[in-house]
């Protein structure tokens, strides 16, 4: 019988955003006969978001807590190199800088095999968070891996230096069954003329909400009964409320927060509007799409992954807020229209983009990197290491 591979998920929480979430939905979707699969994650604040680990799933693995002074503690390395250690774990699994960082050291201090998931790169930033990020991706080519979620991120890859051989592109996905089950606790949609824009996300530059209380200004004036949703926190929300109360759209603009019923409020949605300049493939369009709302977008790689205009949905080019309230107009005055580029939508991600067939090729290169470990082991030597 072939021996069940043991993996830890490593994350430094920034929130429950798409990262987040992604590692729930690989979680999830690992065969248990195959793969056990911890979690851990550092622990930097009383007032950091935790959820992640609070409602990882039961039966999977154990859930580690790493104590962390500050933004950035290498002690942490040492204790995640004792958890590797204790729980015989054949694989580290990073997401995002500061993991990548920790996780490559401890796995090296444990003789493990590393691999990590990029999701995307923040744009601009601050001179120190800027070199963090920088580390990072100089840490990248020392992985056994690199599993890239789109074409984009791949071609990144490349330009970090990161060896062809290690590049194994996995196309994100989203989990149906959750995204399914959570849609249901959807209260019917009342008998009203209101109809709902809806966006879920981080409240952060790259996300260009600025253009899209713009464009919601400009349809607020001529659609009657519109309001727009905003689901999610960030640095930037106190100043987009600031400019959503200076707009004659206010009183139908909704900042909701952090929303762990998310799925169930996106359900509610009449369009879903993405405003981003820069993406990963974005978990939050594929969940909208799963859900079968009808999805308007700035056209940039990663996003026109999953939106081919006028088949999935509307792209308007990057910055134009006319064309992009046109996309929009367009679908709420089309009902027909957009029942069927969502019904598209919906079926691009079942064939393309679930997490049962994203969890199925992470197990394919776990076994191979457990493998090849193995066999490149010394005669009589254990394929762990010690420093």
């Amino acid at each position: 019988m072939t021996r069940k591979i043991r993996v830890l998920e490593f994350i430094t929480p920034a929130g429950f955003y798409g990262a987040e979430r992604w590692v729930l939905a690989l979680a999830n979707n690992l065969d248990v006969d195959l793969v056990a699969c911890d979690l851990a994650v550092t622990r930097e604040s009383a007032s950091q978001d935790l959820t992640v680990a609070d409602v990882y799933p039961e039966g999977r693995g154990e859930v580690h807590y790493l104590a962390m002074s500050g933004r950035f503690d290498w002690q942490v390395i040492n204790q995640l190199a004792t958890i590797l250690r204790q729980r015989q774990i054949d694989i580290i699994h990073t997401h995002g800088y500061k993991s990548d960082i920790i996780g490559l050291l401890a796995a090296r201090k444990a003789g493990i095999r590393c691999v990590s998931t990029p999701h995307g790169f923040s744009g601009k930033v601050g001179l120190k968070l800027a070199t963090f990020i920088r580390i990072g991706t100089s840490c990248l080519r020392f992985f056994d891996a690199v599993a890239p979620l789109s074409d984009e991120l791949a071609q990144d890859m490349r330009r970090f230096r990161v060896p062809r051989k290690k590049i194994r592109l996995i196309q994100n996905g989203v989990d149906l069954e959750e995204i399914d089950r959570e849609a249901r606790l959807m209260d019917p949609p009342a008998d009203s003329r209101e109809r709902v824009i809806g966006f879920v996300g981080q409240m952060i530059p790259r996300k260009g909400l600025p253009d899209l209380l713009s464009v919601f200004d400009q349809l607020y004036a001529t659609v009657p009964g519109l309001r727009l949703q905003l689901l999610g926190d960030g640095r930037q929300r106190q100043e987009l409320e600031a400019t959503a109360r200076a707009m004659d759209c206010a009183d139908a603009v909704e900042f909701t927060g952090f929303r762990s019923d998310r799925l169930a409020l996106m359900a509610g949605f009449d369009l879903f509007v993405m405003t981003s300049c820069l993406e990963g493939i974005p978990r939050c369009l594929m969940e909208a799409m799963a859900l079968g709302i009808p999805v308007v977008a700035y056209d940039i790689p990663g996003v026109d992954q999953l939106i081919r205009h006028d088949e999935t949905g509307l792209l308007a080019p990057l910055g134009d807020k006319v064309a992009l309230a046109a996309c929009c107009r367009r679908l709420l005055d089309d009902p027909a229209m957009a029942r069927q580029l969502a019904a598209n939508a919906r079926q691009t991600i079942e064939t393309h983009y679930s997490a049962r067939r994203m969890a199925e090729e992470y197990q394919a290169l776990f076994r191979e990197l457990v493998d090849d470990g193995l066999t490149a082991a010394p005669s009589g030597s254990s394929a762990r290491g010690e420093v």
